[in-house]
Parts: structure tokens; sequence; C-alpha cells
């Protein structure tokens, strides 16, 4: 009997697990089915041939793209005897990146076309110059001595050599290499000193200009860029200070300071231009032209007239159009390949009252605006260059008295900065709602600014 029973539920079991086994092989033939039903399902809304690839979507907003790396440069002295300094700023986030010395006391600062390249001018009789980095420090600069004498005054670096005007020699000094180091001197015309030079990188030639020592009009005289000689000099106005070039090389613009003018040059021809009439050259503007910057996406000039120095200054926008494919109809005398002056060129389009003692003049560059500092009333003004109206006056109390401006644009705001030499705190205006956004400490008195990029 329990041998009986023993067999009976051997039996029993042996059935259970070939159901188990069954059971185990249907679920498999199952899953297998369902899985290649769903594949033949998958192939059918695909089509033949096409390949399924996972779609992932955001789920949270993607922010706008991040801004361009730029950077403001600012330099200035913080005392007696002591080194001056170079501040760098970033554009994004309104921080100090880099603090580094330079020579002693300085007074005159310029970057280079591609904004990499930064040169200072020092009352110690040196200039320096630096890579416009974040990694920068006082190691990296540059110290060039200058000639006994010099009493250097501004800086246009070109691609191949870099040239200072030298009024206490009467020439411009011609510079090679790295570090700079002197190559020659470019005496000016004897009764003259040279005070600016007026160029663009890359162009054929640039232009010292020069005032009398006798009181009478100046002269600008042309460096061949290409032979490092000067070739001819011009006349222009009474006590010129300033100058700009167009990106194309084609014109030049003398600021007449003394007789409130502006001495248009075909640099192509190396000649003062033949503005077409009713215009005349030299371009009557305001009083005392100190001061310019170019629209160029308006093919017009904008002028700072300091005025008297106690009252109200201006802004002159000059019409400044070259013939072009687009302007023949009107023009037939123009030549594309080497352009004359449009219709309406050298003609004032407005003048714009801004602040007392305007100094220095910034355009965007989108063409919308520019942007003044008024030295005595220690404001910017905004000028709309679309209606030709002062839109703001924006009081930047903690850089009094300022002299010098720089702007970058950006999107959704661009920056300007302003500096003034009794000010340690460069002031930072937003465009967008043309507002002071913050203040920076230089650790010295503002010299200048540069924008690395406009």
């Amino acid at each position: 009997m329990h041998l009986a029973r023993i067999e009976a539920e051997e039996t029993t079991a042996a059935g259970a697990n070939r159901r188990s086994r069954r059971f185990r092989v249907s679920s498999r033939l199952q899953a297998i089915t369902t899985f290649a039903l769903a594949v033949a399902g998958l192939a059918a809304l695909t089509g033949c041939g096409n390949v399924y690839r996972p779609v992932v979507t955001a789920i949270n907003p993607v922010g706008p793209a991040a801004q361009p790396q730029k950077y403001a440069i600012a330099i200035s002295n913080p005392g007696p005897g002591l080194p001056g300094l170079i501040t760098i700023v970033d554009f994004s986030g309104d921080t100090v990146l880099i603090n580094a010395n330079i020579g002693v006391a300085p007074y005159y600062f310029i970057l280079d076309a591609s904004g990499t390249t930064g040169y200072t001018l020092n009352g110690d009789g040196t200039l320096t110059s630096f890579d416009v980095s974040n990694q920068l420090q006082t190691r990296d600069v540059i110290q060039t001595t200058l000639l006994n004498g010099a009493a250097p005054n501004s800086i246009f670096p070109d691609v191949t050599s870099t040239f200072i005007t030298e009024p206490g020699r009467g020439a411009v000094a011609q510079l090679k290499g790295a570090p700079p180091a002197l190559n020659q001197e470019l005496p000016v015309a004897a009764g003259y000193t040279p005070v600016y030079i007026a160029g663009f990188s890359s162009s054929p030639r640039a232009y010292v200009i020069s005032q009398s020592t006798g009181g009478g009009n100046g002269q600008v005289a042309a460096i061949e860029i290409s032979s490092n000689t000067i070739s001819s000099t011009i006349p222009v106005g009474s006590s010129p200070v300033y100058g700009v070039m167009t990106a194309d090389g084609k014109r030049a613009f003398i600021m007449n300071q003394g007789d409130g003018t502006v001495s248009v040059i075909n640099s192509q021809t190396n000649q003062l231009d033949a503005v077409p009439a009713p215009a005349v050259n030299p371009v009557p503007v305001g009083t005392s032209p100190v001061w310019a910057d170019l629209a160029p996406t308006r093919n017009e000039l904008v002028v700072v007239n300091a005025g008297s120095g106690d009252a109200k200054g201006s802004v002159s926008v000059v019409n400044i159009p070259l013939c072009s494919a687009s302007a023949l109809p009107g023009n037939p005398n123009c030549d594309v390949n080497n352009p004359i002056d449009a219709n309406g060129f050298g003609q004032v389009l407005a003048t714009v009252p801004v602040g007392v003692n305007p100094r220095m003049i910034a355009v965007l560059q989108d063409g919308s605006r520019a942007y003044v500092v008024n030295q005595a009333d220690s404001t910017v003004s905004v000028v709309n260059l679309t209606t030709n109206t002062v839109t703001a006056t924006i009081p930047v109390p903690a850089t009094t008295h300022p002299n010098f401006i720089a702007v970058i644009n950006g999107t959704p705001t661009g920056k300007v900065y302003v500096t003034s030499p009794e000010s340690d705190q460069m002031t930072i205006i937003r465009t967008d709602t043309d507002r002071v956004e913050t203040t920076i400490p230089l650790q010295g008195k503002g010299v200048m600014v540069r924008a690395q990029l406009p």
C-alpha cells in the first residue's frame, strides 16, 4: 500500500511538471508572437526600408544662446610714481577678469584693429604692449623705451608696423617687431607739430595730422604703408586735432577745431576730395569739432562739436555716401572701381544740441544711436540717428566729468563704458534701457576705455 501511494504521487508530480513545461513554452510562444506583431505593425507605420529612431523632446524651455566673448579694457592711473593698471572687464557679466600693471602714469591707450593687442603711452617715456586675454599677467606686458624728448601723443598700430607721433622731435616713429623696436623716424614739415594719425589697418596709407606752430592752417602728411615713406602733404583747416578713416580706406576726415570744419581727403587720389556741389570742402560743422565716429550702415559721419566749453555743444551728422552699383542711375560719372562721391556727399543732415562741453562720441554698429560724453555736466547724451534727436540724457555721477567712452553691441542689450580722469569708477550703461547698470572700480583714475569688439 505504501509503495502504491508513492507511485501514485510520483505519477501525479510528473503530470504536473509536464503541464508546467507546456505552460512556460506556451508563454514564450505568446511573447514571441506579440513582439513579432508589434514589429510588423511598426514596419507598416514606418514604411519599407525606414529605420525607427527615438525622438527626445525637451520639456524645459531652452534659454537664449550665450553671448560671444567680448571685453572692455580700461587703463587707469593709481597715482604719482605708481605703475598704471590694465582692467579687463567681461561684457556679459560686468565682472573684472584681470588686473595687470603697465608703465608709470599712462595717458594714452589704443587697441589694434583686431582688438587682440593693446598699446599705452606712459609718463615714464615708455610704450607698453600686451595681448588682450583673461589670462594676462604683469609679466606678459612688454615695455619699450622711446627716444628722449619725443613727448609722444598718439599711436597707430598697423599690420606690420606701429606708428607713434613725436611732437617733441617733429617726427613720427615707426616701430617694428615684437617687442616693438624703433625702425626709423619720419620727419614732418618744419613749422608743424604732429598730433594724431588717422588710418585704418591694411589701408594703403595713413595720414599724420599736424598743427602749425605759427597758428595758421594745419596739414596732413601721407605715410605710404608699403614703403614706410611720406609721399605728400595736404593742407587742412585751422588747429586740426583728430581724424578718422573709413574701413575701406577710401576717405579720411580731419576735425579742424580752430575753424569749425571737417577736411575730406580722397585717400585713393591722395588729395583733398572734390565734393559735389552744393557741399564744400572743408565741410562747415559746429564750433570746435574735437571727435568723430562713423555710422557705416547709414553712410554718415557723426561729429562732436565741443562749443565754447561753458554752453551746450552739438553733434553734426554729415552725409558721406560713395557711388556704388546701385547709385549709377543717379550719378552716371561713378566708377565702381574708383568710387567718387555720391549725390549729397558732404551735406550736413542735422545739428543736434547735446550737453555742456561734449568731448567724445561712439556710434553703435547697427547705426541706431550715438552716445556722447558731456564733460562739464557729467552726463551722456543718447542721439537717435534715425530721427537725429536726443532721446535720453543719462547722469553718470560716479564718473564725474567724463571724457572717454566706448560701446559694444549686443543682444538683447549692448553696453556703454564711460571713464573720467577724476574718478576711479567706470560707469556701465545698458543700451536697451539707456540707464546705468553698474559701476566698476578701476583702482586708479580712469585714463581711457576701449572695446575689444564693437
